[in-house]
């Protein structure tokens, strides 16, 4: 009895004991979540949250990294974290593949969580803070592989990937730290191509073979009747001739090898000629897409008669082929096969070859829509020549009587009775030889809202506008201002390079229009003035979420407003070419022009009759992203006197871009936009690199100059090339010159590398802004337009 109530009493004791302690533990819960309420009410004074949507926290954690704030990326990524993490790894679950651009709202936690994570790593990476760093952006692979967050220059980018690519960079600083996290996969070795059966004939003569029909009209076709003998004269890679490959000594040696691992699309760009070949020849994909690259494949060996062979089966053929960008818009690869044989044939006149007569016209191609597509093809013919006849003739337009002007007596545009446009100055023929210049500090980024203005920033506060006085070249590339190398300046450069005008646009920055006064009166170099015309949603008064809209009064008004600012304050400057409206609106970045194109372009119509109205005296110019809308614009914008348009489509040019535009359009055309970047991935020859960039911008400068007034197709008026000087915020990290490609494109690596699009470099920064390198591209411009 005595031991049962003992043993009573201590079980009662024990109770009370636990729920003393329960208590205990409840209050120190409450005085946790008190804690925690005081902290994050404190937080909330401290900054900015909002309404704790995923996307503001995001926003407001750009922002700070920008201002290089780290307590306040903290809080902010923090907060985005706690809120949303858990929806977030769901949604990831959920998901097997990236999901479509029109649902990405639905996945903005993830979308937004992952970002915030990339943010903090990018935050740690501006505190050297590599390792760190490193483990943040491995959460993002790690858990977030679908990820995407919408770049304001306007497209998604995968974040997981860009971890990826940041982690291989943060390896590589180390590294040259003296120490080593990873090791980096070595790439394939390069080989050469040898075909096993080059083919009978050099120019194929597809008579003997088969029969055309209908050539010139939407039913052409070409019928194959002796299809062996077709596959014998073409040789291999040549269609039809899509079997022999596999005869092939050297496949069947590679065939099961490593060197033939991986996706076809992987191989493209490699320096495995050989395997590059093979892999292409047994590729899944539509026959049209598949010769093309087997002939870019044949063309990039040094192949340069089989390629040219390849590149026709597709005109013969597949003229109607069509193939997807990065962007998924349609690329007719018809017309592009038609600009590679010409480029080709005069690049080796030695060949002897013209092609005659060849034309294939996409009806309905300005839409994205492939649905209404109608592809209208004549192949015309390879044919012997003397290398004499591939120099373009020109036309003596003295001879021509003039049938249309626009614009006024200072500067105007004047159409022959051929039908070709030519750009007069004080009644002199003008060549639009034009650059982009907008110098960036290293450091600075409009990203982060730190970018200043070129024309007043004086960093040694000597009285001298830095870029344009006080640039020097560093011919030695040793980063060091060496007594035979003084300061010039980039307009004395400019001029010697045979620039005759710059882009600029009046807005967000000041326009120093003393400086441009020196820059046309002592340099020869006049202005082409932009407004943007609600791009990025500049001068429309929309927050960059709403966008703007083309068809709201408020906006219109507003963006009218700026542009007859625009030409009221400069219209009496001697040194305006012409006026520009937009930066390629169409793509719809931060507005609805992509939705709304008639809107669009019926406003663009109304903001160039303004303009003509204020100033009569020169003609007024839209900046088009490529020929996308084309039709639309013809229709609904007479008012524009010249269609200009941001155009990469590769060495060799843009291709049947300027018939589209004097027949859709019947007006002049300008490339607003063209260039290629320094860089090469995984090349780390200089003058290689240097090689490539001037070999892009010489076939695109030849392109331009083949259809001035007076040769083909008569209506070109110049480019402007993008750019003058190395940005180096393009990649989202202003101190470090990035080597992240932003998007796939015709490219020397098939890469748009932003951060190297420089005629010339900044070195390794710290001489910014005023070191220059002058690239072989520099060079190729003084030969060409002097």
């Amino acid at each position: 009895m005595f031991v049962k109530k003992n043993y009573l009493k201590l079980i009662f004791c024990l109770l009370l004991i636990f729920q003393g302690g329960l208590a205990c533990g409840q209050q120190q819960a409450q005085e946790e979540e008190e804690r925690f309420k005081l902290e994050s009410l404190e937080l909330k004074r401290q900054y900015d949250f909002g309404d704790e949507s995923s996307t503001y926290l995001t926003i407001k954690a750009w922002e700070a990294l920008g201002k290089k704030d780290y307590d306040a990326v903290w809080a902010y990524t923090q907060k985005c974290i706690d809120l949303y993490r858990d929806a977030a790894r769901r949604q990831q679950s959920s998901l097997r593949a990236f999901p479509p651009r029109e649902k990405q709202s639905v996945f903005n936690a993830l979308n937004n969580v992952a970002t915030c994570y990339f943010i903090r790593g990018e935050a740690l990476m501006r505190q050297n803070k590599w390792q760190e760093a490193r483990e943040i952006f491995r959460i993002v692979v790690e858990n977030f592989s679908f990820a995407q967050y919408w770049d304001p220059r306007g497209w998604f980018w995968k974040v997981a990937e860009k971890s990826e690519e940041t982690i291989t960079k943060i390896d590589k600083q180390v590294r040259e730290e003296g120490q080593v996290l990873e090791e980096i996969e070595p790439s394939r070795p390069l080989s050469k191509l040898a075909l096993f059966e080059p083919g009978l004939e050099v120019i194929v003569d597809y008579a003997k073979y088969g029969r055309f029909e209908n050539a010139g009209t939407k039913d052409y076709r070409y019928i194959i009747t002796d299809q062996v003998g077709l596959a014998q004269a073409a040789g291999v890679g040549v269609y039809p001739n899509t079997t022999s490959v596999r005869r092939d000594p050297g496949y069947l040696a590679l065939k099961g090898t490593d060197r033939l691992k991986g996706n076809h699309w992987d191989f493209l760009y490699t320096n495995d000629m050989q395997a590059n070949f093979y892999k292409w020849n047994m590729a899944p994909e539509p026959q049209g897409v598949k010769q093309f690259y087997i002939a870019f494949t044949l063309e990039r060996a040094g192949l340069i008669k089989q390629a040219v062979k390849a590149y026709y089966a597709i005109v013969v053929h597949f003229p109607g082929a069509i193939g997807w960008t990065y962007w998924h818009t349609p690329w007719y690869i018809g017309p592009v096969a038609i600009n590679k044989i010409n480029y080709i044939l005069r690049r080796h006149p030695e060949l002897g070859l013209k092609l005659e007569g060849a034309k294939i016209k996409i009806e309905n191609s300005f839409d994205n829509d492939v649905r209404n597509d109608v592809a209208i093809c004549n192949p015309g013919r390879l044919v012997k020549c003397s290398p004499e006849e591939l120099i373009p003739q020109r036309q003596d337009l003295s001879k021509l009587k003039i049938i249309q002007r626009r614009g006024g007596k200072g500067v105007q545009l004047v159409q022959y009775k051929n039908g070709h446009w030519q750009l007069l100055v004080k009644g002199e023929p003008f060549a639009v030889r034009a650059v982009t210049y907008s110098p960036t500090k290293v450091g600075q980024s409009p990203d982060e809202g730190t970018l200043g203005n070129w024309m007043e920033e004086d960093f040694n506060q000597n009285g001298k506008i830095d870029g344009p006085y006080e640039a020097w070249v560093d011919k030695n590339h040793n980063n060091i201002q060496d007594e035979n190398e003084p300061n010039a300046g980039d307009f004395q450069l400019m001029k010697e390079m045979g620039v005759n005008c710059i882009r600029l646009y009046h807005h967000p920055q000041k326009v120093n229009k003393e400086l441009l006064a020196d820059l046309y009166e002592n340099y020869g170099i006049m202005a082409i003035m932009g407004d943007f015309l609600g791009a990025y949603t500049i001068g429309s008064g929309a927050t960059w979420y709403e966008g703007t809209d083309y068809a709201n009064p408020g906006h219109q008004k507003n963006m009218l407003d700026s542009v007859r600012k625009m030409v009221a304050e400069f219209k009496d400057e001697p040194w305006v070419l012409f006026w520009l409206l937009g930066n390629e609106n169409n793509y719809g970045v931060a507005n609805n022009a992509k939705i709304n194109p008639r809107a669009f372009y019926r406003f663009v119509n109304e903001a160039a009759r303004l303009v003509h109205k204020i100033d009569p005296s020169r003609p007024v110019a839209l900046c088009n992203g490529d020929a996308l809308f084309l039709d639309i614009f013809a229709e609904e914008a007479p008012e524009v006197d010249i269609f200009g348009a941001n155009a990469y489509r590769g060495k060799e040019g843009f291709g049947n871009f300027w018939q589209d535009v004097k027949e859709e359009a019947g007006r002049p055309a300008l490339i607003t936009e063209y260039g290629c970047g320094a860089y090469i991935e995984g090349q780390k020859c200089r003058p290689c690199i240097e090689g490539a960039q001037a070999e892009y911008h010489r076939g695109n400068w030849e392109d331009i100059e083949y259809n001035m007034a007076g040769y083909g197709a008569g209506c070109a008026l110049g480019g402007i090339i993008f750019e003058w000087l190395d940005e180096w915020w393009k990649a989202y990290e202003p101190a470090r010159h990035d080597w992240k490609g932003q998007f796939y494109g015709p490219f020397p690596d098939g890469v748009m590398h932003e951060e190297w699009l420089g005629i010339c470099g900044q070195g390794d920064g710290t001489k910014s802004p005023f070191l220059r390198t002058l690239r072989k591209s520099y060079y190729t411009y003084q030969q060409l337009w002097k």
